[in-house]
């Protein structure tokens, strides 16, 4: 057949074009589909179960050992940190007021100073200053705390070169040695007691915020190990209605291993929480009435002393009457003194807790009179026997201030060992729980995968 020329060929069609290639899948949705399939039957369902009954296990055991942890270290930190650094604070504010007091008798003493009362002053600012010491090393750079540190730092010295040339000018008799110590008195009271005070706020809110670290629950733990007991009890329930085999070991161990977990988490918890409740109930409010009261003391037996040191010079009008103003002070500080030993006594839940706090309720009483006498024997004119009703021996008031101040210091240490008992306890009662508990939980994953695969192995 002859060939056709190709200007009368027919048109060649063009070429369809080839449809684009699929889009590549990811590996997400492939596993979703063999997932998916797998759980189509039995093998493959029991597989799942498995996977998803040891990942419950071990979450529960992680979030457990993670909680726990974060607790048992906030125990820790109230036993061994916070707690005597708040202790320290009011040690530091103590001795501050301590040491203006014993600068404010020795000044009355005149040239008679005691070698005692000496010493009492020096001891108080080498006690304060250590505990500065301390405040600091413990301080977060650049918190209130530091700067109530530095600030404290800077006044110590200054206060003191003061009492030193009020002493310097009372030995050699000059009047202008009293505005020296009571300008170191004002200096106390203004600037370096506030700042001690502002620091002791600051270490016991760092106390507070402990506990709160301490004791809640861990209820995010306790849901996941509940959780994980309903799918262990699923689990088994499901391969008892497929084989009527009322037990399956491996199940029965992860049930038992994940229920130790719990129990031990919750009875650990809960005993940790009742003994750190305990140790601040009758402990750490004690100790903060205990020390309110004792500063308070201090303070009133200085204002005491002051009196006598100022002579009527410093006075304060209220309410349109005129009256001594260390004397008005001396009031004040005696009626928190008194509202303290009664919040002490009602703190206290044992003998030994309130047998102190009633005997300086009954040296505090005594004192009182025995100032009634010696104010009134000033307010007459009779300044000597003023000063012996205060500075005097046995019969003196400051008998009866050494009796408040010993007894009271009896009561700090009470309560001190009572709040450390406490704390130990509830420390103590999360020892070893976070690794317990993550052990208990490796423990049951591993029965939970031994047990199905136990049932996976019928099927091959």
């Amino acid at each position: 057949m002859p060939a056709v020329p190709p200007q009368y060929a027919p048109p060649v069609p063009p070429a369809r074009p080839s449809p684009p290639p699929a889009p590549r899948r990811t590996a997400f949705a492939e596993g979703v589909d063999r997932l998916r399939a797998a759980a189509t039957t039995e093998p493959g369902r029991l597989r799942v179960i498995g996977a998803v009954l040891a990942v419950l296990v071990v979450a529960f055991g992680a979030v457990t050992a993670w909680q726990t942890a974060e607790r048992a270290a906030a125990a820790d930190d109230v036993l061994h940190r916070s707690q005597p650094l708040s202790a320290g604070a009011a040690g530091i504010y103590r001795s501050l007021a301590d040491a203006n007091t014993a600068a404010s008798s020795g000044f009355l003493a005149g040239g008679q100073e005691t070698a005692q009362s000496r010493d009492r002053y020096e001891k108080d600012i080498r006690t304060a200053a250590a505990g500065l010491v301390t405040a600091a090393a413990n301080s977060e750079p650049g918190s209130p705390s530091e700067t109530a540190v530095a600030r404290l730092n800077k006044l110590l010295p200054e206060y003191k070169g003061l009492v030193e040339r009020a002493r310097t000018y009372n030995r050699q008799g000059y009047p202008v040695g009293g505005a020296y110590l009571r300008y170191a008195n004002e200096k106390m009271q203004k600037e370096m007691l506030p700042a001690a005070e502002d620091l002791y706020k600051k270490e016991n809110q760092r106390l507070n915020a402990d506990y709160a670290d301490a004791t809640p629950y861990p209820w995010a733990a306790i849901a996941l190990g509940v959780l994980a007991l309903a799918a262990l009890g699923w689990a088994q329930h499901r391969t008892y209605r497929r084989t009527n085999r009322v037990l399956n070991h491996g199940l029965v161990a992860a049930s038992a291993a994940t229920a130790a977990a719990v129990l031990w988490l919750v009875v650990g918890h809960t005993v940790a929480r009742s003994g750190l409740n305990g140790s601040y109930d009758n402990g750490v409010r004690s100790l903060n009435v205990l020390h309110d009261a004792r500063i308070a003391s201090l303070k009133a037996r200085g204002n005491e002393n002051l009196s006598l040191v100022a002579r009527g010079a410093e006075t304060v009008t209220v309410g349109g009457q005129t009256y001594d103003a260390y004397y008005y002070d001396f009031d004040r500080d005696m009626t928190v003194l008194a509202k303290g030993l009664t919040d002490a006594r009602r703190l206290a839940d044992d003998t030994a807790g309130t047998g102190p706090v009633k005997a300086a309720e009954g040296n505090m009483a005594v004192w009182k009179q025995r100032h009634a006498s010696a104010r009134a024997e000033d307010e007459n004119g009779n300044y000597q026997q003023a000063l012996d009703k205060v500075i005097g021996g046995a019969d003196a008031t400051g008998a009866c201030f050494d009796s408040v101040d010993r007894n009271l210091a009896l009561a700090i240490g009470h309560e001190q060992s009572e709040f450390q008992r406490a704390a130990g306890d509830g420390r103590d009662a999360m020892t070893g729980l976070s690794v317990g508990a993550a052990v208990l939980a490796v423990l049951g994953a591993a029965a939970a995968v031994a047990g199905v695969g136990r049932r996976l192995s019928e099927y091959r």
